[in-house]
């Protein structure tokens, strides 16, 4: 682990690496004026020390992915989030395989590491840690470190009482959220302007948070999502992913009922008279308060919930997926169909009950 060590002038960063034998060893990266910068200096040499001398043939799944992290994901348009997300991952890789050696793991030993950690786990969080640990793996593949794909066919396990059922709106109340929304509109309360837009647009609320006029192309009718917000630090970030930034082709109509909150006469399009940008916590708010006025009952239904039932709907008319796919911004459409698989089954159903009668016409 590396440190820094108090100077007369400042602070010593000291490296710590380990060499091919494994033995630890130091090394000084200079005096820095701050603490925190000394450390961030002995940390960087720390792991390019560690790499240089690192023996691929021996790593250690868990080193291995380190480095495959440290190379390949750790990068500025990584929000603090997914960062996290990924450090939580390797620490779970630490803790049940300790130092095997990615060489040596198994599809068993694999099974049995997703067995333990979806014995108190959701699906959704198991499925993300595997999915990001497959990517690994194929990378171990491309250095040749390993021959075999141990996360091949792996059996998703997971503690079904941490599932959270979300009930999802009709097309019948979907349009009755709508009136209910545009009913009251006021463009003193932008919130409902955004839930309005996360209807017709699917749109994160994060990237909706961050629009701007200029984002908004009147003549052609399309928004541009080319930032998010960071409603702690209430300051602009990159979007989630590259693939993220898209123009979406929008409604007329819809644009012209958020142009009347060019009134509140700011740059941030959803700027209240507070000067605020509404937060999670007050869009859950005003989503639930207009459900409940409408009558509308749904379980565990909250903002990003209208993202999923914008994909419901365009998928009801038939919709490409592969289109819906790039409206939402996702890299692939993989990420699509593994995210709403769910709705894509609900509606294979009912086109297989369909295809059956059609036949049975012949």
């Amino acid at each position: 682990m590396s440190y820094a060590k108090k100077a007369k002038k400042g602070y010593y960063g000291i490296a710590e690496y380990r060499d091919k034998d494994g033995k630890r060893h130091q090394k000084s990266v200079g005096c820095f004026k701050l603490k925190r910068e000394a450390i961030e200096a002995s940390n960087e040499l720390e792991k390019e020390l560690d790499q240089r001398n690192m023996s691929l043939a021996d790593i250690s799944f868990h080193d291995y992915y380190l480095r495959w992290f440290d190379l390949y994901k750790s990068n500025k348009a990584q929000s603090a989030s997914a960062k996290n997300q990924y450090r939580i991952i390797g620490n779970m890789v630490k803790e049940y395989f300790n130092n095997t050696k990615i060489a040596d793991v198994k599809r068993s030993d694999y099974q049995g590491f997703i067995n333990w950690y979806g014995a108190n786990h959701a699906r959704k969080s198991v499925t993300k840690l595997n999915g990001a640990l497959k990517n690994c793996v194929g990378y171990a593949m491309d250095d040749d470190i390993i021959t075999k794909d141990f996360t091949h066919n792996v059996e998703i396990a997971f503690d079904r009482t941490k599932k959270v059922d979300v009930e999802y709106l009709t097309t019948k109340e979907l349009n009755t959220l709508k009136t209910a929304v545009i009913s009251k509109l006021d463009h003193h309360n932008t919130s409902r302007y955004m839930i309005l837009l996360a209807i017709f647009t699917g749109m994160r609320k994060s990237e909706i948070q961050a629009l701007t006029w200029k984002d908004i192309d009147f003549i052609h009718s399309t928004i541009s999502v080319n930032k998010s917000w960071d409603e702690k630090k209430k300051a602009f970030k990159p979007t989630k992913t590259s693939s993220s930034k898209r123009t979406i082709k929008v409604n007329r109509s819809l644009l012209n009922v958020i142009a009347d909150l060019k009134a509140n006469n700011s740059v941030m399009v959803f700027q209240n008279v507070l000067g605020t940008i509404p937060t999670s916590n007050a869009l859950n708010k005003c989503l639930r308060s207009i459900m409940q006025s409408a009558g509308i009952e749904k379980q565990g239904f909250h903002f990003h919930s209208l993202r999923h039932v914008h994909v419901a709907y365009l998928l009801s008319k038939g919709v490409d997926i592969y289109a819906i796919s790039k409206r939402l911004g996702h890299s692939n459409i993989t990420v699509t169909l593994n995210t709403y698989s769910y709705l894509i089954d609900e509606f294979k159903a009912k086109n297989d009950t369909l295809i059956i009668d059609k036949l049975a016409e012949l």
